[in-house]
Order: structure tokens, then C-alpha cells, then sequence
């Protein structure tokens, strides 16, 4: 087979330099999928990703920008510089972030600009030249082979919630309310995560997301974002990946990827979404009558909606 070279650029701030990225996606050495090997730092590649690239910035967002630890003075480089002389229709553009009010003008410039250099262009919000879920990442760092082929791990603890206190945006700040009241509620799961308020009880950051998720039966996953059709993200790939049935807040594009009954619904943010989890967490019978959805689910993530996955057929639509 004639294996083809993906490269990669981002304006995440860590990924310019890791020659590694996604490598744990697969279980072939050296990020090799299918046809595909991803090398992010190629400096010849078949094919370019261009991974949520921010092009020169609009004035207005870049004390957003900067707040998200993206790359410095982007404006200031030469686009095609980045580019390692792969022609426009092997350059694929996905936009990561989803189109909260705060940068929803950024977003659609990025689409914009986009235009100039790809071939493909992608995001999961409705103004995207081609609207489409995200293909999925994940925060593990257990290998491919591993999460392919383990059993369910010990379940000790009900539940568990991994979260930031981030609070740049509206939703942000929605989803802080509705931790500081879960809290208040006494209903017993365990907090994880960077930058919380000083009032969380919180357990920490983790270095390594499996340990706030494998002992757990479920886990919430809370979305930044839940008003369109395509936005769903790690967030659930990464609770269904560790055997936790995630309580999950987010809009209806998981019930097109995954099977039936893989996660439950939180149906608010509010008291109503309160008693909800209280009632669920209660025993761990929701767990089990899930279980079998739960592994087939995972190996939808693992094998179809990987990106790497999503590389591999794009890249074969060029045979």
C-alpha cells in the first residue's frame, strides 16, 4: 500500500512542536492508519491538515485569542509559508472550536480566509462552507490497543466530573453556575480540573484524565455549546473510552453518531437537571443496563469516527 503523509499546522498553543500528535489514535507505530501516516512536522507532506489555524487576526478578538493560549502574532506570518507547497485540494481545514456569540465573527473570518488556501473546509456549525461533526480526539493516554481491547475496569465511585474554570463566555459561566448549585445539592461525585473557582471542592488538575473517569460508573460531560446540530466533542468520546456511562448536556449530534442508549440525556442546567442526576447516580443500574451499548459505542469512536479514520477516507477519495 502507498502510504501518504499528513501534515499538520495549528494555532493551539503545544501542538506546533509534537511530533507525536494523534500517534495514540493508532495501533500501528509512528501514527500509521490505513493509508495515512499523520507527521505533523513533515516538512514535505502528501496532504496538509490545517487543525483549528486561526489566520490574521481581526483587532477585536485577540485578547480572546490570547486568553486561549493560541500562537502569538499570527498575523504577522506568511500564510503560504506554512503551507510545504501542498497544492489547495490536499489541504483540509477544520475548524475546531465551536461558535459561542463571543467569536462567532472570528469563526466565520477563519472560513473566510480559509477559502484562499483549502480545499476542504470544515466546522461543526451551520455557516461552514461544508457543515460536519467533528472527527474525534481523545485525552487518554492509554494506548490504541489497549482501549481497543480491555474489559470494563473497576468501577469504585459514582460519579465524576472533569471541568475548568474557564469563564470567558456566557456558556462558561452557565456551566460554573450550575456546578456551584450541583455542589450545594450534596449530591456525592468528585471534581477534577485546572483553574477552578476557589469555592469548588475540588480534587485537582489531573494529569492524565483515565484516573477522573476509569473508577467511576458515570461521568458528565457538560458541552460549552449545545445550540446546533453538529457540535459534540472529547468530552464524550473521552468518558465513553474510560467504561463511564456519561450524563451528557450537549445538542442532538450524539444521537446521530452513537448507539441508543450509550449515554443519558442531562435534561437542563438547573434544579430539574439536579434531581435528574441525583436520581441516576443513586445506584449503579443505569450502568449496567448500558453496558453493552457503552462497547459498541466505543468502538464506533475508536474505529469510524477517529480522525485519523477521517484522514484515511479523505485521502483515498484521491485514488
Amino acid at each position: 500500500m502507498n502510504i501518504k503523509t499528513v501534515g499538520m499546522i495549528s494555532s493551539y498553543k503545544g501542538l506546533e512542536t509534537r511530533g507525536d500528535w494523534l500517534w495514540q489514535q493508532s495501533p500501528n507505530q509512528f501514527g500509521v492508519w490505513k493509508n495515512i501516516q499523520i507527521q505533523p512536522l513533515s516538512p514535505n507532506p502528501d496532504f496538509l491538515l490545517m487543525y483549528q489555524f486561526d489566520f490574521p487576526e481581526l483587532r477585536q478578538h485577540k485578547s480572546w485569542l490570547h486568553s486561549l493560549n493560541r500562537q502569538p502574532k499570527q498575523a504577522e506570518l506568511n500564510i503560504k509559508s506554512l503551507l510545504k507547497n501542498v497544492p489547495q485540494e490536499k489541504i483540509i481545514y477544520l475548524l475546531r472550536e465551536p461558535p459561542l456569540n463571543e467569536i462567532i465573527e472570528r469563526n466565520k473570518h477563519n472560513y473566510q480566509e480559509a477559502q484562499n488556501y483549502c480545499g476542504y473546509i470544515s466546522g461543526p456549525d451551520d455557516f461552514a462552507p461544508i457543515p460536519d461533526y467533528m472527527p474525534a480526539i481523545w485525552y487518554h493516554a492509554n494506548s490504541f490497543r489497549e482501549l481497543n481491547e480491555m474489559p470494563p475496569p473497576e468501577k469504585v465511585n459514582p460519579c465524576s466530573w472533569i471541568t475548568s474554570g474557564i469563564s470567558r463566555t456566557t456558556n462558561h459561566r452557565q456551566r460554573l453556575d450550575f456546578l456551584q448549585s450541583l455542589q450545594s445539592s450534596n449530591i456525592k461525585f468528585d471534581l477534577y480540573g485546572r483553574g477552578l473557582p476557589s469555592w469548588a471542592k475540588s480534587s485537582g488538575e489531573l494529569g492524565n484524565k483515565w484516573y477522573g473517569m476509569a473508577p467511576y460508573y458515570y461521568n458528565l460531560a457538560i458541552e460549552n455549546y449545545a445550540d446546533n446540530n453538529w457540535y459534540v466533542s472529547e468530552k464524550l468520546w473521552d468518558a465513553l473510552l474510560a467504561w463511564c456511562l456519561p450524563i451528557y448536556y450537549g445538542g442532538p449530534a450524539a444521537d446521530k453518531l452513537l448507539p441508543t442508549g450509550s449515554f443519558l440525556r442531562l435534561p437542563s442546567l438547573d434544579e430539574k437537571g439536579i434531581a435528574y442526576i441525583k436520581e441516576i447516580t443513586a445506584t449503579p443500574d443505569a450502568w449496567y443496563a448500558a453496558k453493552d451499548a457503552i462497547a459498541e459505542a466505543r468502538q464506533i469512536i475508536l474505529h469510524k469516527l477517529n480522525l485519523l479514520n477521517w484522514l484515511s477516507e479523505f485521502v483515498s477519495s484521491f485514488s
